[in-house]
């Protein structure tokens, strides 16, 4: 599922650098950027 533009993103959970699970709905009032990229190591 692709979100649209404008509208709020799903709950998810993933890992920091830090291999530590961290879940969206924690960052709650806090600025976000999500960055979304192909595979990793390939240009973004």
């Amino acid at each position: 599922m692709i979100p649209k533009v404008g509208k709020k993103a799903p709950d998810f959970t993933g890992l920091t650098d830090a291999n530590t699970p961290i879940t969206l709905s924690e960052l709650r009032g806090h600025n976000v950027v999500l960055f979304f990229y192909p595979k990793d190591d390939t240009p973004g």
